[in-house]
């Protein structure tokens, strides 16, 4: 043994070491315990790593859960989730809320694991659960808190996260969600009821658990318990916290409820269903619910990208699994030119997003295609729903397009704008007909599901060039019409993934003391800091706006950039030039602003 082996520990490590000897004795997973065994022994060397583990709690937000799957409580393990679920369900009983959990999941690693262990600690407090029968898009989850009453829902995904990723997002009913928030994300002050109840969990060996719950590999699909008169749903919805309760695994007729209803949003009196869809689920659990979507809405089946279509945890053909990333549509693109598809679209892993793209040149060539933006789709999407005779709010973000404001105070529609995130777009008023937010997520059918669904959204897309390619138009077409009455809104985004979010705090620091005093040569005519109420800045120039935040989801920073050109003239070629030439020039102010490189 060299003098160097025998040094003793920092006071700093053996602070670790002592957290992490009392974390092993309360995790119940082996693995975890394991995982986290190794990281002791191979100290000093792993003390970065140890460190980063006991940084702190995985912080529990309106967004629930996120992080990466490795033991500690600063990561996705069975340990915080079972704290998680045992917070939640005392938090529904303290607010006297009666009925089941209902509880889904995707198919990456360890999901089903959280979903099955959300539903023993439901169960053992004497609450009902109620799973969904195998892995499926976030969109059933939320539409199935809405259809079977349930107070609650949790959804085990890490929607479009690294592989490495899991997350465990929490949804409620009516009951404590009100009309707007029926089936929707928590929103404050929930998210820090629950946070507290969470911290309030004694010791984990001392939380109840009821009997695992039985996955059949081959069933006939299960009754589905329907919401009784009092919310309810059936007769077994306990309070919570005494009495036994049981976990059912739901049958395939919640699949089929959420695909007939679904299905639904597209104008049975629409004539046309002539259009030919190029698809891929992005290794996530979409494929076959959009298929079946596809199908029996009467646009038949898609091409589909074969190697991408099953659910795959590693997402192997994707740096990430985001449609939003360049480079991600790629396979369907050149599926799309190959088969000579009218789109290409695909779905995130958890399918509550849609991407689009549309031939933009010879569209035999995967290079002669062009991805829409965000703002794009969601414009198109409202603006077919506004000609459908849709009335109600259109609504979307503080980082989405202004044009959605401007169609909406045209035609004598109400106009709603919310923080960014679903969780505040659908709460933008119970009248509510449609949200979008710029990150590939829409809300067609608020009703239905209270919250975006790539499913949903895609029937409507097909819907719209399905109709216009009848007229022998685009997409493209559509959207220069548009321009051509309201002037071209281009928007761009200039994102910055850090390994340090301390660089996240520098960069939002920075652009406070230091704002840009003009934008594109204009003079900012305002800054705005939305703090303390959000981590968002907003500056505007004539013409011009940038919006700059960090990312609620993933370590990024995000700067949403804007310019706006009048087509006086009705040449929209022209305007969509210097829009394009702009947003260039922009780009590069902004990232000058932030200190950050313009990549």
């Amino acid at each position: 043994m060299t003098l160097m082996d025998s040094a003793p520990e920092s006071t700093e490590t053996a602070r670790l070491r002592a957290l992490a000897e009392a974390w092993l004795a309360e995790d119940p997973d082996p693995a975890g315990r394991e995982e986290l065994r190794a990281v002791l022994d191979a100290l000093p060397g792993s003390a970065a790593d140890l460190a980063d583990r006991f940084a702190g709690p995985l912080e529990f937000g309106t967004a629930g859960l996120r992080g990466p799957l490795r033991a500690g409580p600063n990561g996705m393990n069975l340990a915080v989730v079972r704290a998680a679920a045992a917070g939640l369900v005392a938090w529904l009983a303290r607010r006297g809320a009666t009925g089941p959990l209902v509880i889904g999941y995707d198919a990456r690693y360890r999901s089903r694991d959280f979903a099955v262990e959300t539903a023993r600690v439901a169960t053992g407090a004497g609450r009902p659960a109620l799973l969904l029968p195998r892995p499926l898009p976030t969109p059933i989850l939320a539409y199935a808190v809405r259809a079977l009453g349930a107070p609650a829902g949790v959804m085990v995904t890490a929607s479009h996260n690294p592989p490495g990723d899991n997350g465990y997002k929490v949804y409620l009913g009516a009951g404590l969600g009100g009309p707007a928030g029926d089936g929707a994300q928590i929103v404050p002050p929930a998210d820090a009821e629950i946070a507290a109840a969470i911290a309030a969990v004694g010791p984990l060996s001392a939380v109840p658990l009821g009997p695992e719950p039985s996955f059949p590999a081959d069933r006939p699909g299960a009754p589905v318990p329907v919401a009784g008169a009092d919310g309810a749903a059936g007769a077994d919805g306990g309070a919570g916290g005494d009495g036994a309760a049981s976990a059912d695994v739901l049958g395939e007729d919640i699949v089929e409820r959420y695909l007939a209803a679904a299905t639904g949003v597209v104008d049975p009196d629409r004539a046309g269903r002539d259009v030919a869809v190029a698809y891929t689920p992005l290794h996530g659990v979409g494929g076959p619910v959009l298929v079946a979507a596809l199908e029996r809405a009467g646009f038949g089946r898609p091409y589909v990208v074969a190697e991408q279509f099953a659910p795959d945890p590693d997402f192997p053909t994707v740096p990430f699994p985001n449609p939003e990333e360049p480079g991600a549509m790629d396979r369907a693109i050149a599926l799309a030119a190959a088969s000579g598809a009218d789109l290409a679209i695909a779905n995130d892993p958890d399918a509550d997003r849609c991407a689009v793209a549309v031939p933009a040149g010879d569209p035999s060539r995967p290079r002669g295609w062009r991805v829409l933006r965000g703002d794009e789709v969601g414009v198109l999407i409202a603006d077919h729903l506004m000609r459908r005779g849709v009335t109600g709010r259109y609504a979307t973000t503080i980082v989405s397009s202004s044009l959605l404001g401007r169609i909406c105070e045209r035609r004598g529609l109400p106009y709603g704008e919310t923080l960014t995130g679903f969780k505040w777009i659908v709460r933008a008023g119970e009248d509510l007909a449609y949200g979008y937010e710029e990150a590939l997520g829409y809300c067609v059918a608020p009703d239905l599901v209270r919250d975006k669904d790539g499913i949903t959204a895609t029937l409507l897309v097909c819907e719209l060039a399905a109709g216009l390619k009848g007229e022998l138009r685009t997409l493209l077409d559509r959207l220069d019409d548009l321009y051509a009455e309201f002037g071209v809104v281009a928007t761009d985004q200039l994102s910055v993934r850090v390994d340090d979010l301390a660089e996240i705090t520098e960069a939002m620091a920075h652009l406070r003391d230091k704002p840009p005093a003009t934008l594109l040569d204009e003079p900012v005519s305002a800054v705005e800091d939305l703090l303390p109420a959000a981590d968002v800045m907003i500056l505007r120039a004539h013409g011009a706006r940038v919006v700059v935040r960090p990312s609620g989801t993933e370590p990024k920073l995000k700067a949403y950039l804007e310019v706006s050109e009048p087509v006086p003239d009705g040449d929209v070629t022209a305007a969509r030039d210097r829009a394009a030439a702009s947003l260039a020039a922009l780009r590069t102010e902004t990232a000058d602003a932030l200190g950050v490189s313009n990549s």
